[in-house]
C-alpha cells in the first residue's frame, strides 16, 4: 500500500466535522511583537533573575482558606465564582441536538460533541485579525484534551461485554470518538464567559483523525503498519493527558497511559524475539486491553477495531500486514495547530516514546535553544527533557506547525538523575553512549530511532533515577526553576529510598493502612547558570504531601495544616503572576476530603535546607539525607477549590490578565463498582455534578473569576 493520507475510501469523522465546520483557509498573521520575546502562560521566561525575585516577594493570596469536604458538590474560595463552559457530549456543532446525558445520543454525532474525561488544556488568544495573539484575553482558542470515558455514563446500560468481548460496535465507536481533543473559541462579555457555537475554528481530534509521524524514528521498520508501510503516518491520538504549547501558537497534547488500550495476549510471545518480548513488557503492553476495542467482531474492512491488537497476526517480515507495531505509534507528544482546522497533527518523536504526561516549554530567549520538560507517568519512572538542535528566531513565531518542523523534529533527549547531594545531571539518551549500545545485555539499541521509540529502555541504560511516579510539570515564568509533580508511590520500599524520595511510610484510611511514599511530593530544580540546555542542575523538595495530622518528623515534613493540608499532587500551573497552582487526583485522603486545587508562593530551590528524614519498616531503619524548600504556611499555600465526589482536578489554563482560570473536573462519580450502583438507577450514582438531581455526572470544564473582575489567587 502506498502511504497516503489515509487509505482511499475511508474518510475519517474529524476530517467530516472539519469540512462542516470550515472550507476556508486561515491565514496567519504577522507576530512581529513576539521579536521581542514570548511569555506564553506563565512557563516561559525572559527577566533576569533580580526582577524575579522582587516580583516573588510583593506575591500574596487574596482569598481566605476553605475547609475540606465530601460532599457531592464543588465549592470555591469566598469572592469568586464558577460556570460550566464545556461538558461531555455538548455539542461542537449548532445542528446537533443537546446532549441527552442517558446513553442514547448517536454515536457518529461525539464527532461534533464533547469528548469524556476532560484534561489538559491550553488558552490561545485571538486578536483583532482572527490570528493568534498571546496578550489576548477576550477572546480566545481553548484547546482540551479527553483523556479516557467512563462507560457505565456513556451508554445507556453501560458497556455490553459477553464472555469478555464487546458485542455492540456502536458503543465502542462512540467511545473512539469521545476520546482525543476538542478546539473550542471562548469569549469574554460583560465579566462573563461563553463559547462561540459556529467558530470557524472548532475542532475535533479523535482515535480516527489522521496524523503524520515526523522526527528521527520516522520510517523506521519499528513503525510500519498496514496504515502506513513507510512508517510515516498514524491513525488517531488515545489517552490524551497534560498537554504543552509552543511559542509559535500550537497545542501539544501528551499521550499518556496509551499502551492499556492494546490487546496482546501470551499466545503471541511465540511469535516475538526476545528484544521484542523485553521491550513489550517494559511498556506494559499485554492482556486484553482495558476497553476491549480489539474484540469487537466483525471488523471493518479499514481494522476500525482490529488495529487494537498489536499481536502477530500477518506472516510478513515488516509488520506491514497486521498491526503488531501499532503500540509504537502511540506514546508521543502530539502537535497540533489550532488556528489551521484543516491542518495534520504531528507526532514528534524526537520527544521520545513513553507515558507522556505533558510536555512543558521553558525559557524562550531569542539565540538560545527551545526546551520542553516531561514526566513519564509511571511507579518508578523518568523526568526528561527534550532540547532543540536550533535556536530560537522570533520570526518564526507567526509560522504555525510549520515552525516544529525546525524545533521538534531536531534535538537531544534527555533523562534526570538526582543525586544525593543536591545536584543533578541530564544524561543523553544517544546511541552508542551511557550504556545505550547494540551491545547491551537488557536490550539491544539498533540506532537512534530504536533509542527513541523504546525511550523507557534507554533510561534504564543511562542509569536515571526512579522517581515516585511523575506527573505534571511547571516553569516558574520569573527565575525558570522547574517544578513536577511525583503523586505517590505505594510500591515504593524501604530499601529503594533515595534523596529525591525520602520517604517510606503507613497512611491510616478508613482503618486500612498504606504503604510506602503514600501521599507523594513536589520536586523542583534550577538549571545551571539558568540554561535551559545546561547538563547539570540543583534541587529541592518544594512540599511533602500529608495528612495535617501526620507525624510532622517523619511524614508531615513541609508542616502542613488543616488549611492546606492535600495529597496526591497531580497538575501544576504557573499563573503569569507567578502564583503556583497544585491540583489533587486522590484516593488516599479521600476519606476526608474530595480532591482539590491550592494556590502557593513558589520560593526559589534552597530556601530551606538539608534534612534527615528517618524511616521505619517493622524493625528495619533507613535514614536519608535530603533538601527540604521551607515549611509551608498559610500565607504560603492555601486551599481554593474542592471538588465533587469521585472526580480528579486537572487541566489549568489562564488568560493573560489572570482573570479568568479555567479548571477541568474530570470524571466525578467515576467509581461503579461500589455496593448498590447500578445504571438506571440514579440512587446509587456516587455523583450528580455538575446537573444534579438524577442525572448522569459529566466531566466538564469550568471557568472561575472574580466577583469583583480582578486577577484570580494572587494579588
Amino acid at each position: 500500500m502506498k502511504d497516503t493520507d489515509k487509505p482511499s475510501g475511508n474518510p475519517d469523522f474529524s476530517a467530516i466535522l472539519d469540512a462542516r465546520l470550515s472550507r476556508r483557509s486561515l491565514l496567519k498573521g504577522s507576530l512581529a511583537a513576539a521579536a521581542a520575546g514570548y511569555f506564553g502562560s506563565g512557563s516561559l521566561w525572559l527577566s533576569p533573575a533580580g526582577d524575579a525575585q522582587a516580583a516573588t516577594r510583593a506575591l500574596t493570596l487574596n482569598f481566605s482558606a476553605i475547609p475540606k469536604h465530601t460532599d457531592d458538590t464543588l465549592r470555591i474560595a469566598t469572592g469568586y465564582s464558577w460556570s460550566v463552559l464545556l461538558a461531555t457530549g455538548d455539542p461542537l456543532d449548532p445542528a446537533l441536538p443537546a446532549y441527552a446525558n442517558d446513553g442514547s445520543d448517536e454515536a457518529t454525532s461525539f464527532a461534533r460533541r464533547a469528548g469524556d474525561h476532560n484534561d489538559g488544556m491550553h488558552f490561545f488568544g485571538i486578536g483583532r485579525n482572527g490570528h493568534w495573539n498571546r496578550r489576548a484575553s477576550d477572546r480566545a482558542l481553548l484547546c482540551i484534551n479527553h483523556e479516557a470515558v467512563t462507560g457505565a455514563f456513556l451508554h445507556p446500560k453501560g458497556q455490553t461485554i459477553i464472555d469478555g468481548c464487546r458485542v455492540s460496535d456502536d458503543e465502542v465507536l462512540k467511545e473512539m470518538l469521545a476520546h482525543g481533543v476538542s478546539v473550542i473559541e471562548v469569549r469574554r462579555q460583560d465579566q462573563h464567559w461563553q463559547r462561540v457555537p459556529d467558530s470557524r475554528f472548532t475542532r475535533r481530534i479523535t482515535t480516527f483523525t489522521d496524523m503524520a509521524i515526523s522526527g528521527p524514528a520516522a520510517r523506521s521498520t519499528l513503525l510500519v503498519t498496514p496504515y502506513s508501510q513507510t512508517g510515516t503516518r498514524t491513525r488517531g491520538t488515545v489517552a490524551n493527558c497534560a498537554s504543552g504549547h509552543t511559542p509559535w501558537g500550537t497545542y501539544l497534547t501528551c499521550e499518556e497511559n496509551w499502551a492499556g488500550y492494546f490487546r496482546r495476549l501470551p499466545t503471541d510471545d511465540a511469535h516475538r524475539s526476545q528484544k521484542e518480548i523485553a521491550a513489550l513488557k517494559r511498556y506494559g503492553i499485554a492482556g486484553a486491553g482495558r476497553e476491549l476495542w480489539a474484540s469487537v467482531q466483525p471488523d471493518t474492512a479499514d481494522r476500525r477495531y482490529g488495529r487494537w491488537d498489536a499481536s502477530v497476526r500477518g506472516s510478513s517480515a515488516d509488520g506491514s500486514d497486521d498491526y503488531r507495531h501499532a503500540p509504537n505509534t502511540f506514546g508521543w507528544v502530539v502537535e497540533i495547530d489550532p488556528f489551521d482546522p484543516l491542518s495534520t497533527p504531528t507526532k514528534r518523536t524526537a520527544l521520545g516514546r513513553f507515558a507522556h504526561e505533558g510536555a512543558w516549554p521553558g525559557p524562550v530567549i531569542p539565540g538560545q535553544p527551545l526546551v520542553w520538560y516531561m514526566g513519564c507517568d509511571g511507579r518508578g519512572e523518568y523526568i526528561y527533557k527534550y532540547v532543540s538542535k536550533a535556536s530560537w528566531d522570533p520570526a518564526d513565531a507567526d509560522r504555525g506547525i510549520d515552525a516544529g518542523n525546525k524545533y521538534l523534529d531536531e534535538g537531544r533527549l534527555y533523562v534526570a538523575r538526582f543525586n544525593a547531594d543536591g545536584s543533578g545531571d541530564w544524561l543523553e539518551l544517544k546511541h552508542g553512549m551511557n550504556g545505550i549500545t547494540v551491545t547491551n545485555p537488557a536490550y539491544p539499541f539498533a540506532d537512534y530511532a530504536d533509542v527513541l521509540v523504546h525511550a523507557r529502555l534507554a533510561a534504564d541504560a543511562a542509569g536515571a533515577t526512579k522517581m515516585d511516579r511523575p506527573e505534571w510539570g511547571a516553569v516558574n515564568p520569573h527565575n525558570g526553576e522547574v517544578y513536577m509533580t511525583l503523586t505517590y508511590n505505594p510500591s515504593r520500599e524501604l530499601a529503594q529510598l533515595d534523596a529525591a524520595n525520602p520517604r517510606f511510610y503507613t497512611d491510616p484510611k478508613a482503618g486500612k493502612q498504606g504503604r510506602g511514599n503514600v501521599n507523594g511530593h513536589i520536586i523542583r530544580w534550577a538549571e545551571q547558570d539558568s540554561r535551559a540546555d545546561a547538563t547539570r542542575f540543583s534541587w529541592d523538595i518544594f512540599l511533602f504531601a500529608a495528612r495535617e495530622t501526620a507525624d510532622r518528623e517523619h511524614v508531615n515534613l513541609s508542616g502542613l495544616a488543616d488549611s492546606n493540608d492535600f495529597s496526591s499532587p497531580d497538575g501544576l500551573w504557573f499563573s503569569h503572576s507567578g502564583l503556583l497552582w497544585i491540583e489533587t487526583d486522590d484516593s488516599a485522603y479521600t476519606d476526608k476530603s474530595n480532591c482539590m486545587l491550592l494556590a502557593a508562593l513558589p520560593g526559589k530551590v534552597g530556601d530551606g535546607g538539608s534534612r534527615t528524614v528517618s524511616s521505619r519498616d517493622g524493625d528495619a531503619e533507613k535514614h536519608i539525607v535530603t533538601q527540604i524548600g521551607k515549611p509551608a504556611t498559610e500565607s504560603s499555600l492555601r486551599r481554593f477549590l474542592v471538588g465533587p465526589v469521585d472526580c480528579e482536578i486537572t487541566g489549568l489554563a489562564e488568560s493573560p490578565d489572570g482573570c479568568a482560570l479555567f479548571v477541568n473536573i474530570q470524571h466525578p462519580g467515576e467509581t461503579t463498582s461500589g455496593k448498590g450502583f447500578a445504571i438506571g438507577t440514579p440512587a446509587s450514582y456516587f455523583s450528580h455534578w455538575p446537573g444534579g438531581g438524577d442525572t448522569r455526572p459529566r466531566s466538564a470544564t469550568i471557568v472561575i473569576t472574580r466577583d469583583d473582575g480582578g486577577p484570580v489567587g494572587a494579588g
